[in-house]
């Protein structure tokens, strides 16, 4: 796998947290927080629908890189008690501060963890619900992080929910064709460097649908599917204004939503515990 090591991957995280940059609002602020989940769910408003929030009333989650915490807030405010994990302390600071400035407190525990070596914290134990969304991708090793999930986490009534970048998305044709001018060699280094708001991410890895299906071995896949093309031109956006660039500025919405269907950069499933005696089902999907 990717040689870079985990003190990489928390110090690149350090630097500028996942949407950090969502608000011009005073960091750790009521309105701050108001104003990134804003922005975070009108960008990428399928992950509502993926996590379906609502569900989890009276259950307990299990997030895997929470973050600023703005999934972890709905988690919470819908009901559910929730153990939520991020290698980068400055993550977690802002999000102890987020479920604080909202009152969700006593329904969140929060630890700094390697989820590849998440039994240093977390006990083993099961939950209802285990979900990381575009995180698994970013660590030098993600079957360790599976592996401690089916092994620890989970039961047959359990699910995992689990977004990670799209192998064949209309973004990694863009940063072949832009920032590799198409030396498709170096795809791996390309993704990596500009996958992220900042360059240079340690690691990124890229899944098939195929690849996907064997790193949740031992899963029963019951969903799978890609989403989320972003459509707005930079420049505007980091401006906080929001205006399409081409092709998108004049396909229609129904167009736009077929295509991130087929290449859409996040590629999201829904899969279960396999039964003892059903340990190949996941291959079938």
């Amino acid at each position: 796998m990717n040689q870079a090591t985990i003190e990489e991957v928390a110090s690149f995280w350090n630097r500028r947290p996942c949407n950090v940059r969502h608000s011009p609002k005073p960091r750790g602020t009521r309105e701050y927080f108001e104003e990134v989940e804003a922005r975070k769910y009108f960008v990428e408003p399928h992950i509502p629908r993926f996590a379906k929030f609502d569900e989890w009333k009276g259950k307990t989650v299990l997030e895997i890189g929470c973050g600023l915490g703005t999934d972890t807030v709905h988690f919470a405010r819908a009901g559910a008690r929730v153990t939520a994990v991020d290698i980068s302390d400055q993550s977690l600071e802002l999000a102890r501060k987020h479920v604080d400035v909202f009152g969700l407190s006593d329904r969140v525990s929060f630890y700094h963890a390697d989820a590849e070596k998440l039994t240093d914290v977390i006990s083993p134990q099961p939950f209802d619900l285990v979900y990381s969304f575009g995180v698994i991708h970013h660590t030098p090793n993600p079957e360790r992080v599976i592996q401690q999930i089916r092994e620890n986490y989970v039961e047959p009534a359990s699910v995992l929910k689990l977004m990670v970048y799209y192998r064949y998305a209309y973004k990694v044709i863009m940063i072949l064709l832009k920032e590799g001018r198409g030396a498709f060699w170096r795809l791996d280094e390309l993704v990596a460097r500009h996958s992220e708001a900042q360059t240079g991410s340690p690691v990124t890895y890229l899944y098939s649908r195929r690849q996907m299906r064997h790193l949740l071995e031992g899963f029963r896949i019951e969903e799978m599917g890609v989403e989320h093309i972003f459509p707005y031109r930079v420049a505007e956006y980091k401006n906080y204004r929001y205006v399409k660039s081409w092709p998108f500025n004049f396909l229609s919405s129904g167009v736009t939503r077929w295509i991130e269907s087929v290449l859409g950069w996040h590629l999201c499933v829904t899969a279960r515990p396999c039964a003892s005696n059903d340990s190949r089902a996941s291959a079938s999907f």
